[in-house]
């Protein structure tokens, strides 16, 4: 693997709760060609995996290597929420041969990635006025939840975009209903801290089906199972889903007044591009702008999924191009 400072080809990695993904890019670019996805229950741990990909694309290192993972980063150790997995700087280098190496959050990636998803793979479903120069917000529910604000500089003739790391998804779950009240109770019995991660992602969804199926003879499900049900018309996962985007439109309304994405909110993961059916049903339009008085503001912030499963390595890539231009 070679390439001069403008076009140097590099590993990068998505490592989610359940799969992990890893493509070459050069540049910015990733070849699609070179993408795998690997299933994390398969492997003891990311540096075999890293290791198994480089053999099957018959490279022995590389350049520049990046991953992002779904859990916190600090001081260049990741460590995945829903994982028994920790990678550092120093074992990715080992793993690649790469001379930088560099890990961020998965959430992270995405925000990156934004100036670089076609509109193709995006599916609005609150629209709005994009002008491309404001600030945006990321949020990801999948395995599990999180969110990341994408900020433009402020500098002119700066186009570099930040994107601060967050760990919203293990934030207390907002109870605004007497229903999200039962349901959070119920959950208490299970943990001690309800999260908003606790309802919104793969397990999450898990969760409430099994809580609307109290007193039934509905066995619990595999979330993939469940969105089968609610798409057949099953009682029990229709009750789901309303909780679920309920409360999704509750968070994200929230979280859209933390942040003032006037640029737009991107939905990425599994279970979001799962719900993009139901999301225009008015269930969580309703609950994104019941703000009172601030119901209107509501209407400034668009709402999109990204549909593309492999857009966070187009924004590891984008990260190190920025890394290595600063």
């Amino acid at each position: 693997m070679t390439g001069t400072a403008h076009t140097r080809t590099a590993l990068v990695a998505d490592i989610g709760g359940t799969n992990t993904r890893v493509g070459i890019a050069v540049g910015t670019q990733v070849d699609p060609t070179t993408i795998k996805r690997f299933r994390n229950a398969d492997h003891a741990g990311l540096e075999p995996v890293l290791r198994l990909y480089l053999e099957q694309q018959g490279v022995s290192k590389c350049e520049a290597a990046c991953v992002a993972v779904a859990g916190p980063v600090r001081d260049g150790v990741g460590s995945l929420t829903n994982l028994d997995w920790t990678l550092d700087t120093e074992t990715l280098s080992h793993a690649t041969g790469a001379s930088q190496a560099a890990v961020i959050n998965d959430l992270q990636a995405q925000g990156y990635a934004l100036a670089h998803v076609v509109e193709d793979n995006l599916q609005t479903i609150l629209p709005g006025d994009v002008a491309g120069n404001r600030s945006r917000l990321v949020v990801g529910i999948g395995t599990g939840f999180n969110v990341a604000p994408v900020v433009q500089s402020l500098s002119k003739g700066n186009d570099t975009v930040v994107v601060p790391a967050a760990e919203h998804g293990h934030v207390l779950l907002p109870t605004r209903s007497e229903g999200e009240k039962a349901l959070s109770d119920h959950l208490h019995k299970q943990r001690d801290f309800v999260s908003v991660e606790d309802v919104l992602s793969g397990r999450g969804l898990e969760r409430v089906y099994a809580y609307h199926a109290i007193g039934t003879d509905t066995p619990t499900l595999p979330a993939a199972e469940i969105m089968q049900k609610l798409a057949a018309g099953d009682p029990v996962a229709t009750k789901t889903a309303d909780t679920v985007l309920q409360v999704m439109g509750t968070v994200i309304g929230d979280l859209a007044l933390s942040y003032l994405p006037f640029d737009g909110i991107y939905l990425v993961g599994g279970v979001a591009r799962a719900f993009g059916p139901y999301l225009q049903n008015g269930v969580f339009a309703q609950s994104f702008k019941d703000k009172g008085r601030f119901a209107d503001f509501m209407t400034n912030f668009p709402v999109f999924i990204v549909l593309d499963d492999y857009a966070a390595l187009t924004g590891v890539a984008a990260y190190l191009k920025l890394s290595e231009n600063s």
